[in-house]
C-alpha cells in the first residue's frame, strides 16, 4: 500500500537521505494530506518526516502517531511546556541522523513539489543551503495584499543588512540545509521568533553558500495564519538579538520597550482622568497606574513572552502576580530616587535611576513569578 497507510516503497526501509522537519500547532487536518504529497514528490528518495508538535489541542500529535504506527518514515516529537517555531526546528533537526534536512510548514502553504529540485540542487555539492523563494523568477506569494508585501520588503532590507548574504527571500520558512552547515550555526542560534532561516544565516561562523529555488506560496487550507504584526515584532526581536544579544537579553529590550509604551499610556489616562473628568489627582494617578500596569502585562504576554503566553485562568493569575511584582518595583523606584535626591543628586537623574531599578526588578521578578516555565 502506498502513502501514509503503509510502507510504500523500498526506500522506506533505508536510512533517510533527507529529513523534512515540520513544526506543527493545530494542524491535525493537514497531516495525512501532507504526508501523501511529500511521498509523491520524493518518490525514489529515502526520506523521513519529523513532525514537532507543541501539544496541539486539536490532536495533531495523535494524528501523526496513528500514521507512524504503519509508516516508519513518519515520526513525531511531542513537546510539552515549550513553544516556538525556531526551537521546534532545532529539536527536530537534532532528532534525525539524515545528512540533509529540510524545514517546511505543516499548513500546506509550502509547495512540496519544490523539495525534489531543492534536494537535487544541494546534491551538486557546491552549496550549503537551498532556500525556497517566492521572489525569484517562477516564484509567487499567492494572494498577499499590499500591506503584507510592504512588510516583507521592509523585513528583507533589514535582513540583508545583518547577514550580508544576497538572497531574495530571507523571510522564507522553506529551506534545505546540510547537517554540517546547520551544526556550525547551532551554538549561536537565538531561537527567537519564527524566522529560522535568518537565524541560521546570521549565526554561521563563515558565510554559507546559498542557492534559491522558486516556489508558489499557497493559501492555507485549514487552521489559522500567524498574525503579521506578531511575526514582524519577533523578526525585529531576532534582529536585535543578533546585533546586541551578547550584551543585553532581547527579552529585556522588548520588556523595556513595552514599559516605554506604558509610560505613554499612563500619562494619557492621567490626563483624561485628571483634566478631562476632574478626578482628584491621587485617584487619577491610581487609575492611570492600574491601567498602565494592565497594559504592560497584556503587551508583554502577547509580544515579549509570546512563546510562554498565558491563557485562561493562567492569564488572571499572571495579571495578579504582575501587579504584585510591579507594586514592589514601584516601591523600589520611589525609595532609590528619594535616597539619591536627598543626597543632592539631580532630580532628573534620581528619577531615572529609580525607573531603571524598577524596570530591572519588574523584568527579573515577572520572568520568575509571572511567566515562569512550568514544564
Amino acid at each position: 500500500m502506498n502513502g501514509p497507510q503503509g510502507i510504500g516503497a523500498p526506500t522506506a526501509l533505508l536510512p533517510a537521505a533527507l529529513a523534512i522537519i515540520v513544526p506543527t500547532f493545530n494542524e491535525a487536518a493537514n497531516v495525512r494530506l501532507l504526508i501523501t504529497l511529500v511521498d509523491k514528490a520524493l518518490a525514489g528518495i529515502a526520506w523521513e518526516l519529523v513532525f514537532v508538535d507543541d501539544n496541539s489541542p486539536d490532536g495533531t500529535a495523535s494524528a501523526v502517531r496513528e500514521i507512524a504506527r504503519t509508516d516508519p518514515r513518519v515520526r513525531i516529537l511531542h513537546r510539552f511546556g515549550r513553544r516556538g517555531l525556531s526551537s521546534a526546528c532545532v529539536e527536530g533537526i537534532l532528532a534525525t541522523a539524515a545528512p540533509i534536512v529540510a524545514i517546511m510548514d505543516g499548513d500546506l502553504q509550502h509547495d512540496e513539489s519544490a523539495l525534489r529540485p531543492m534536494f537535487d540542487r544541494i546534491g551538486k555539492g557546491d552549496v550549503d543551503l537551498v532556500v525556497g523563494s517566492r521572489h525569484v523568477a517562477g516564484g509567487s506569494d499567492a494572494d498577499w495584499n499590499e500591506k503584507r508585501r510592504r512588510m516583507s520588503r521592509f523585513a528583507t532590507r533589514l535582513a540583508l543588512r545583518l547577514t550580508r548574504v544576497p538572497i531574495s527571500d530571507p523571510m522564507s520558512g522553506f529551506l534545505m540545509i546540510r547537517r554540517e552547515a546547520f551544526m556550525g550555526s547551532l551554538p549561536r542560534l537565538s531561537n527567537v521568533g519564527f524566522k529560522i532561516l535568518l537565524d541560521i544565516l546570521a549565526s554561521a561562523p563563515v558565510p554559507l553558500r546559498v542557492a534559491e529555488i522558486p516556489y508558489v506560496f499557497r493559501d492555507r487550507r485549514h487552521g489559522e495564519s500567524k498574525l503579521d504584526t506578531l511575526v514582524l515584532w519577533e523578526y525585529a526581536q531576532l534582529l536585535l538579538d543578533k546585533a546586541f544579544g551578547r550584551v543585553i537579553p532581547v527579552r529585556f529590550v522588548s520588556f523595556a520597550m513595552v514599559g516605554g509604551l506604558g509610560v505613554l499610556v499612563h500619562f494619557a489616562v492621567l490626563t483624561a482622568a485628571f483634566k478631562g473628568f476632574g478626578l482628584p489627582f491621587a485617584l487619577a494617578q491610581a487609575v492611570a497606574t492600574a491601567v498602565a500596569i494592565s497594559s504592560n502585562f497584556l503587551l508583554n504576554n502577547i509580544f515579549t513572552y509570546h512563546d510562554q503566553r498565558l491563557r485562561g485562568w493562567g492569564l488572571l493569575r499572571g495579571w495578579i502576580s504582575f501587579n504584585l511584582v510591579c507594586a514592589f518595583g514601584a516601591a523600589a523606584n520611589v525609595g532609590v530616587a528619594d535616597w539619591l535626591f536627598t543626597h543632592r543628586s539631580w532630580w532628573a537623574l534620581s528619577a531615572l535611576a529609580g525607573i531603571m531599578v524598577s524596570v530591572v526588578w519588574n523584568y527579573v521578578m515577572s520572568a520568575f513569578f509571572t511567566w515562569r516555565r512550568r514544564d
